[in-house]
């Protein structure tokens, strides 16, 4: 426990300003109503208090109410600055705590223009506790919300919608409806039907500036949804949907609304698996898109063709400051092509750079989308998975009574003849048992980390490296893809996860010990992984934004040794200390 002289000390150095008051970084652990003293004194001397940060610290469910207590005193208050507030808490606390402070500005009568959750793992039960306040008087004013990396899932997306939805209803009620300009909600595994419910929310306000939902698992069933929404949105600025799947066949779809949102500054749909068909459909509705700043399509397995054509779509853009295209597969001559294009029209100097192309790209290689993305029926790739998941939820409620007639392979994409279950893949990590487990193998391997008894970093870690062994054993490119796409997934979770608990060190050990580099101090542990398939996985992280810097040193540390003493795998680690550098 912080002892109240730590507390007070650190009060003192905690800027108070006539406009709020800020602990933010200040690392306290406020259990009890004691500790939160010096934060109640802040807030009691505090005359026109319109913010209230206190990111970073960790809030318990007594001294949340008696800040509460603080607050209610407080009508003018605007902004809840309350990201990351949390760490080291129950989840039964969370609700509670956020109770608490919500019902206090109910009850002050404060009308909130930013409320910012974010990096608070509270997930759909957090939502319970939020709903109350987002439904209140206290958010018909509401500008920005931002719950960005929150756990939400599929149930917390649907009753987030529902409280927002709730609330335009009652503030339009009183004459003023609900125009919230900001909505951020990365990294929170909302999938199609929390998307889809949100498009209905984004739909109805018609408000929006700026839309960010990276990372949500959405394919494009929920982003058609959520193109319609956009239409509706004419201010619309910022969009950011990165690293979802849209594919060609929800690029079409956004290709068609994009006309419409003549306002658009930054588009982000960096790592979302558009292909060839993707980039020239986006090319084709870019046309109206004229204060158009930043367009983001990296990792997306664009060909020289449909880059082409996309710069093309930009030459009348005469605000265009960056345009990201590396890691897509354009080979040295596409490289060439693409630079020389952007001399053409006079912007080389918003190109990024395109050191991480994947491949060459070459008449003999070019595929038609048509062989790409369609089975024998014409079927596209895309809607083949989402039917896969339907399949494989329809087997596993409907176990007690299945049969061979249920086994089937759709495309590259296997159904095992037996119900797997998270236990069965990590028991047996089989490329089998992972395609059994279906399109949402990432959620459900999340989900059963969080849920473990055991030590959250270093089940993922070997979570991670089971997934990752794969990459030498699976067969097929979308199958490969989904592998890679999981195991990003897991390390995207496992560093926010060291980074909140302030484990980095730990994790970096694990990684080490369990890539086989430095020796367990359990002398019985041994890899039982294929070391290849995790170098291959961390290749691919490697490039991401995410690796932390500590981690990356701490590689190349024991990379750099291993290459050195010509220890196995050189090829692959080489590689890799070439992307650390």
């Amino acid at each position: 426990m912080v002892s109240i002289e730590d507390v007070t000390e650190a009060l003192e150095n905690t800027r108070v300003t006539s406009s709020g008051v800020s602990f933010a970084g200040k690392s306290l652990k406020l259990d009890t109503e004691n500790d939160a003293k010096p934060v109640i004194d802040a807030i009691n001397g505090c005359n026109n208090l319109q913010y209230l940060n206190l990111e970073g610290n960790t809030l318990g469910v007594d001294a949340s109410k008696a800040i509460a207590g603080a607050l209610e005193k407080h009508p003018e208050f605007k902004k809840a600055l309350w990201k990351d507030m949390f760490t080291g808490r129950m989840k039964t606390e969370i609700p509670k705590a956020l109770q608490f402070l919500g019902n206090a500005l109910v009850a002050a009568g404060a009308r909130l223009t930013e409320l910012d959750l974010s990096d608070n793992a509270f997930g759909p039960i957090g939502v319970e506790g939020l709903a109350s306040l987002l439904k209140s008087s206290s958010c018909y004013g509401l500008e920005e919300l931002r719950l960005n990396n929150n756990g939400l899932g599929i149930g917390g997306g649907k009753l987030l919608a529902k409280a927002l939805l709730d609330c335009y209803e009652c503030s339009k009620n009183e004459g003023k409806p609900l125009a919230l300009k900001v909505f951020i909600a990365g990294r929170n595994r909302l999938e199609n039907d929390g998307a889809k419910a949100l498009a209905e929310v984004f739909n109805t306000i018609g408000t929006l500036e700026e839309i960010a939902m990276p990372q949500n698992g959405i394919y494009h069933p929920g982003i058609s949804a959520l193109s319609d929404a956009f239409k509706n949105n004419k201010n619309l600025q910022i969009l950011n949907l990165n690293d979802n799947t849209i594919g060609p066949t929800g690029s079409k779809t956004i290709a068609n609304i994009l006309p419409a949102l003549q306002n658009l500054k930054e588009i982000n749909f960096g790592d979302c698996l558009l292909k060839n068909d993707g980039a020239k459909y986006l090319a084709t509705g870019l046309s109206n898109c004229m204060k158009l700043e930043s367009l983001t399509l990296g990792f997306n397995e664009i060909k020289k063709d449909g880059a082409l054509e996309l710069i093309s779509a930009l030459t009348n853009k005469s605000q265009l400051k960056a345009l990201v295209l590396d890691g897509n597969n354009f080979g040295s001559e596409g490289k060439d092509a693409v630079r020389k294009k952007m001399i053409e029209i006079g912007k080389l100097n918003a190109l990024g750079s395109l050191d991480d192309d994947d491949s060459i790209d070459s008449e003999d290689e070019e595929d038609t989308e048509e062989e790409q993305y369609q089975d024998d029926d014409g079927e596209d790739w895309e809607e083949i998975v989402i039917k896969e998941d339907e399949k494989i939820r329809f087997l596993q409620n409907n176990s007690h009574n299945q049969s061979k007639d249920d086994v089937e392979i759709i495309g590259n994409l296997s159904l095992n003849d037996k119900t797997v279950a998270v236990a069965d893949f990590l028991n047996q990590p089989s490329a089998d048992n992972f395609l059994g487990l279906g399109p949402n193998v990432s959620n459900l391997l999340l989900s059963e980390a969080e849920e473990s008894n055991e030590n959250h970093i270093e089940k993922l870690t070997e979570m991670l490296m089971k997934v990752g062994s794969l990459n030498v054993a699976i067969k097929g490119e979308e199958n490969i893809q989904r592998v890679l796409k999981c195991t990003e997934v897991l390390f995207e979770e496992l560093v926010a996860q060291s980074q909140r608990s302030d484990c980095l060190s730990i994790m970096n050990n694990f990684l080490l010990v369990y890539l086989g580099l430095i020796k367990s101090e359990d002398k019985k542990f041994k890899p039982t992984w294929n070391i290849d398939g995790c170098l291959i996985a961390l290749h691919n992280v490697v490039k991401k934004n995410y690796m932390p810097e500590s981690t990356k040193n701490t590689l190349k540390v024991f990379m750099q040794k291993e290459v050195s003493s010509g220890k196995d795998h050189l090829d692959l680690k080489k590689s890799i200390l070439s992307d650390l550098k």
